[in-house]
């Protein structure tokens, strides 16, 4: 038998220690209130299997029954991850239902879902799918050792959620109230790649469904800035997708869309030019280096090919490159570049690019972003250098 709360894994050359999502919390707050409303025991701690049949030990820190009604409570531990949940009170209260049925739904602290292409409809508590079958699992499994004919109501709430959902971005993604439910493996990973992604993955379906057929996407707040301040794009009709773009595109594609506009900060974007498509510098930098190949490319001479390869930054790689003459030829072979690896990436899926600077402004775009910035905006691109 495994348990979750002794599992670590390694991230960064240090080993951290793994946790429990909200919905294994709320799977065994709800178990042990099905046994302690069901068979009078009231239970130190319990233990629920998880989507991958490991199986997690959650000590229970609340107990209560009264009124043809139990509530358990438990502590959520996140492991080492930052998560904003970690440290809650996850909790569940149970009844039975003469029906026979198990209905399953939020109370204080969780949210509800406002907006189409979530996991749940509009109108639901904000508790995913598999927690819900974690929790549905959990219940029927105490009902059949019961021999208990009828059902259950459980009612999951989170004490304080309303108040701790203002950290995450459950108000742009149109749930409101509270906290969500989450959690595909019932298994937290600190410092997850996978939880960001999925996070994306959530915002791309959530516009497809709200009528976009079009997407526009940048890695961070510059990009949100310029096409505020450039075109009047408001950052709400924006994707943020951070270093993901590769992961982002995919998901694109495979949700649906028509077709994507990419916009973000040559410091960011240069890196596709060589096929970086997590631009993490963890991951991978070579802008400098990328940056120089165009200028090779352009015939630039060899003290301009020097001082753009040991600038510290693009801006500075930029200034070389003005300075020197080659700064428009440069950027128009980056650009192309760019395209060759956006469109080797998003196959069948229409996608373009548009780069600027902070200093500069608009910095190069490829061929067909004029057409697909019209999906968003009537103003045009005009470079400036």
């Amino acid at each position: 038998m495994t348990y979750i709360n002794e599992k670590r894994i390694v991230k960064g050359q240090r080993h951290l220690r793994c946790g429990y999502t909200t919905g294994t919390c709320a799977a065994a707050a709800a178990k042990a209130a099905a046994v302690l409303l069901l068979m009078g025991e009231n239970l130190p701690q319990v233990t629920v299997e998880l989507p991958g049949k490991e199986t997690a030990l959650l000590e229970i820190v609340r107990s209560e029954c009264r009124g043809g009604k139990a509530l358990c409570g438990v502590i959520k531990d996140a492991g080492d991850d930052p998560d904003v949940t970690n440290g809650m009170m996850v909790c569940a209260e149970v009844r039975c239902l003469p029906s026979g049925e198990i209905r399953i739904d939020g109370g204080e602290g969780v949210g509800r879902v406002t907006r189409p292409g979530l996991d749940q409809p509009v109108g639901a508590a904000a508790i995913n799918s598999v927690p819900r079958q974690m929790i549905r699992e959990a219940v029927s499994s105490v009902l059949k050792a019961a021999g208990c004919p009828e059902g259950l109501e459980v009612i999951i709430s989170i004490p304080g959620g309303l108040e701790k959902a203002a950290q995450t971005l459950n108000g742009m993604l149109g749930i409101e109230g509270g906290l969500s439910v989450l959690g595909t493996s019932g298994i937290v990973e600190p410092m997850s790649e996978r939880a960001l992604t999925e996070t994306i993955g959530v915002e791309i379906r959530q516009k497809l469904a709200c009528g976009s057929s079009y997407l526009i996407m940048a890695p961070g707040n510059y990009g949100l800035d310029f096409l505020r301040e450039d075109f009047g794009i408001p950052s709400s009709e924006v994707v943020k997708i951070s270093n993901y773009i590769g992961d982002s595109i995919d998901m694109a594609a495979a949700s649906g869309a028509e077709g994507v506009l990419l916009t973000g900060h040559i410091g960011k974007l240069i890196k596709l030019a060589a096929g970086i498509m997590n631009t993490h510098s963890h991951q991978a930098d070579g802008r400098m280096e990328i940056m120089t190949a165009a200028a090779v490319r352009a015939g630039a001479p060899y003290e301009c090919l020097r001082q753009v390869l040991e600038a510290v930054t693009t801006e500075a790689g930029l200034d070389a490159l003005d300075a020197y003459g080659f700064l428009e030829p440069a950027m128009a072979l980056i650009m192309e570049k760019i395209a060759h690896h956006l469109t080797r990436r998003a196959g069948q899926m229409p996608i373009e690019a548009v780069v600027f600077s902070n200093e500069r402004g608009l910095l190069g775009k490829t061929a067909g972003a004029d057409a697909m910035m019209a999906h968003f905006t009537k103003e045009g691109l005009e470079v400036e250098t």
